[in-house]
């Protein structure tokens, strides 16, 4: 290898690595990692989580997940975002069983102090360019929801009393202190 190379990381790289309790993922070939989130973090991705899932069980437009589930874009570029949802028109992204091949119709990050530069930014280029149909960005210091729908940028905030919505989701309705409860 010449001097200045570096090897890009791949999904390959990411299975064989032992478990340590920490988020590894990789954008471009390069590898981030960081530690577990805190319970606050855990808190919100689990009501947000059992929200769009009791909804689902309802209305069984698709299937629903929170970390830890890989998401694999392509060789270089794996995540695992903390809240996915599949609708049943892009179910074939599912059809390996062990991780998504492909974009989601939502992906939801919940910032962690840690993860915010990554969240806000990295990662919304990198869902953008893989034609995820929507991103949600939470912030539980602020309590509000950065909602990104193609070029269209909403953002909704708790102390407000807003309700959270999405075309992807007809008639979901979760108002944003259910999340941040």
């Amino acid at each position: 290898m010449a001097a200045g190379e570096t090897t890009k990381w791949t999904y390959e790289d990411l299975e064989v690595l032992p478990a340590d309790g920490k988020r590894h993922e990789i954008i471009d070939g390069e590898h981030y990692v960081n530690p577990a989130p805190n319970l606050r973090h855990q808190r919100i991705v689990m009501n947000l989580g059992a929200a769009i899932y009791n909804f689902l069980k309802t209305h069984p437009i698709g299937e629903v997940w929170a970390a830890p589930v890989d998401v694999v874009f392509s060789e270089f570029d794996t995540v695992k975002p903390d809240v996915v949802y599949v609708s049943n028109e892009r179910s074939k992204i599912m059809s390996g069983g062990k991780n998504l091949q492909g974009a989601p119709d939502l992906v939801v990050e919940v910032i962690s102090p840690s993860s915010r530069k990554m969240d806000e930014i990295t990662k919304r280029k990198l869902y953008s360019q893989f034609g995820v149909s929507e991103y949600w960005v939470i912030d539980p210091e602020l309590e509000t929801v950065k909602i990104y729908r193609g070029s269209t940028r909403m953002e909704m905030s708790n102390d407000a009393n807003d309700i959270l919505t999405t075309p992807l989701l007809p008639g979901l309705e979760i108002p944003l202190a259910e999340i941040f409860e």
